[in-house]
């Protein structure tokens, strides 16, 4: 049973907490498959959805679980807020909490900033990715298209290759993975490799080919130039010849192997475009439960939090 008012990162939550989303996950997407677009979970509950970095899916999806949950939900973009005119990220959350409301769903470029919000608002807070710190829903989306596929968590191989540095999904999926007994293996150029990954769990891999080898799950990283400094690959086109993922590399893994990217996906570069519209790539399942997810844990919340009154 989860036993918090926020959700800041998987690497607090426990396997009892992973798996109880992940099962409520599994129960809202088959309302979604049934056409069920309305439930009464959230009725008379606000949302703010607070970013101060772009998004297409994440932003998105949480929008529609709101909105599919009865929940009242409202889009701030940093760009267009007080934020311009000099307001601090406390001060922005304790003026939507004086609004009274109940979730503030939010991403930063700043890692830890979901917790600070968290330590001085009412309202729940949920992290919709902190700089290269955690993305805890993309991380439970994409076990949750693991689980679906496999019918289980426990003994997977799953390969993470692309920019491990400044992936927060990454740093998730490690978190969740090993916790619910999965091996996860990583590559990449020595430049995009955090020190200390190994420590956390992860096999790191001297060879694209040892990665991937025998994976029941080949996971392709957004390469984050945003976030860098030049000098970490001469080119992109030299990433992807040494370090992408393309259909001889993917036969190593297992016949039954699937492919997947939190998105956006730049073609050709971390995966060829011919695996992205293969049938073993299931991105576009990872988008589907991306919406069960954020259901799965608006709902699980407001259960705590109405527990606790």
């Amino acid at each position: 049973m989860l036993k918090r008012k926020d959700l800041l990162g998987l690497y607090d939550l426990s396997a009892e907490e992973i798996t109880e989303i992940l099962d409520v996950a599994e129960n809202m997407k088959k309302l979604l498959r049934q056409g069920i677009k309305k439930l009464p979970h959230l009725q008379g509950k606000t949302a703010t959805i607070l970013f101060y970095e772009n998004s297409t899916r994440t932003r998105t999806s949480f929008e529609l679980a709101c909105k599919y949950m009865g929940a009242t939900c409202i889009n701030i973009s940093a760009s267009t807020s007080s934020v311009k005119k000099g307001e601090t990220l406390i001060d922005t959350g304790e003026t939507l909490d004086a609004m009274k409301n109940d979730f503030i769903i939010m991403r930063h470029s700043m890692g830890g900033a979901p917790k600070l919000l968290a330590e001085h608002v009412h309202a729940s807070v949920i992290n919709g990715g902190d700089g290269m710190n955690e993305h805890p829903t993309q991380a439970l989306l994409d076990m949750c298209t693991m689980r679906e596929r496999f019918g289980r968590i426990q003994g997977l191989k799953v390969a993470i290759l692309g920019d491990i540095a400044h992936s927060r999904v990454a740093k998730s999926n490690l978190f969740g993975l090993k916790k619910l007994g999965a091996e996860v293996t990583m590559y990449a150029p020595e430049t995009l490799i955090p020190k200390g990954i190994d420590r956390m769990g992860a096999k790191v891999c001297k060879r694209r080919e040892e990665a991937v080898e025998g994976a029941d799950v080949v996971m392709g990283l957004r390469i984050q130039l945003e976030r860098q400094q030049a000098g970490n690959f001469p080119s992109l086109g030299e990433y992807a010849h040494f370090y992408g993922v393309n259909r001889e590399i993917f036969s190593l893994a297992k016949p039954t192997a699937i492919i997947m990217h939190p998105g956006p996906v730049n073609r050709g570069v971390e995966l060829t475009g011919s695996l992205i519209d293969d049938n073993a790539s299931l991105i576009l399942d990872q988008v589907l439960n991306g919406v069960a997810v954020r259901m799965a844990v608006l709902f699980l919340i407001t259960q705590y939090r109405n527990r606790q009154n």
